[in-house]
């Protein structure tokens, strides 16, 4: 199976990150931190007569990447009950990527991976990062993905998530 970890937290070595190691460690994956890659906000063309144009960004690397695996993990902190900025503008782009004549099977190529959802919050994050998890149900269906499984740990702190022994077990049965 081979695996690819998008990392969406902005923060180097935070809970997210830490959990996330736990469940796939470095050398099993393919791990892309998001915030090393520069991604422009999508700026939506889907009905203007000329279309996308062509930006000149990281994007394309990351959706090749995205392609080449047939296990996808998102890893987030939930901010403001919602994934990470640079998490939601990768998946924003998609919308381009659906009308790029160089990608003429990206959606049929993502039907059938499976997904995993890694999240970390600090308010409620099990019952308010919930609607998360259904947004990316909602992603996943419209794709033909499968969400497979989903792991929430709590931290308000960095370096809080080591003594979460309860996010810990289940990051280390996620692929179970």
């Amino acid at each position: 199976m081979s695996i690819v970890v998008y990392h969406g937290s902005t923060r180097t070595n935070g809970n997210t990150e830490f959990l996330t190691h736990h469940a796939i460690p470095q050398d099993t994956a393919t791990h892309i931190y998001l915030r090393d890659y520069n991604m422009e906000p999508i700026v939506d063309k889907r009905h203007a007569t000329e279309g996308f144009p062509h930006i000149q960004d990281d994007h394309l690397f990351l959706i090749d990447q995205l392609l080449k695996h047939e296990t996808i993990v998102f890893a987030t902190p939930i901010y403001w009950y919602g994934m990470s900025g640079p998490l939601k503008t990768f998946i924003d782009r998609w919308s381009q990527i659906l009308r790029d004549p160089n990608y003429p099977h990206f959606r049929q190529t993502l039907k059938d991976k499976k997904v995993y959802l890694i999240l970390v919050g600090g308010d409620q994050p099990h019952i308010k990062g919930l609607p998360l998890v259904q947004q990316f149900q909602y992603i996943c269906q419209f794709f033909g993905m499968t969400l497979e499984n989903y792991v929430i740990g709590q931290s308000r702190k960095p370096g809080e998530m080591v003594n979460n022994k309860q996010a810990l077990q289940a990051a280390s049965q996620l692929f179970d």
